[in-house]
């Protein structure tokens, strides 16, 4: 089953470049808007709910940053690091921190408001006390959201993230709901 999820999340994590390659083979080479590429960062906070096997369900806070870069109208990439506080499983405290690669596809449509859909692959670690042991893995997600112009450089992201860390055992899961702010230079 890890398998099969790996391999539907790698599809997804490769889907929008296939569908922009498609593009600029069918529309040719297009110049891109100056105004629209180019490096941002990116910070975000949240509420996190874990679903693991392991022990009891939680939730708890959660924070992340990270470092883009816009290619196009639709298509971005960052990377983030991602930590959250102490979920209580009964035996204990575990809190996780995700290093991940990221890419979104944003519909852009000309409006304030620009949906988007995101896969993500990394690395997690999860650390624990009261009896359960450390571990790590890799780590694979997916993202929906919507983002809000403020103004050119600033923009507001409310999003739901789904992060998997393959650990021994049973996975840890966390269902993700954030906002932020993402400024573009």
């Amino acid at each position: 089953m890890k398998m099969f999820k790996m391999m539907v999340l790698a599809g997804l994590v490769v889907l929008p470049f296939v569908a922009a390659a498609q593009a600029a083979d069918a529309d040719g080479p297009v110049a891109a808007d100056p105004g629209m590429t180019g490096l941002y960062l990116r910070g975000d906070i949240g509420w996190s709910m874990l679903t693991w096997q392991g022990g009891d369900d939680d939730s708890t806070w959660l924070g992340s940053a990270g470092l883009g870069y816009r290619f196009n109208d639709n298509l971005r990439s960052d990377i983030t690091a991602d930590w959250s506080g102490n979920y209580d499983i009964g035996a204990g405290d575990i809190s996780t921190h995700v290093l991940m690669g990221n890419a979104y596809w944003d519909f852009a449509n000309g409006s304030g408001f620009t949906p988007y859909l995101g896969a993500s692959v990394g690395y997690g670690w999860v650390n624990s006390s009261g009896g359960a042991s450390d571990d790590s893995g890799l780590a694979l997600g997916v993202a929906a959201g919507v983002t809000a112009d403020i103004t050119t450089n600033l923009a507001v992201d409310v999003g739901y993230h789904f992060k998997d860390i393959m650990i021994d055992g049973d996975d840890v899961m966390q269902h993700e709901l954030t906002t932020g702010l993402r400024f573009s230079f």
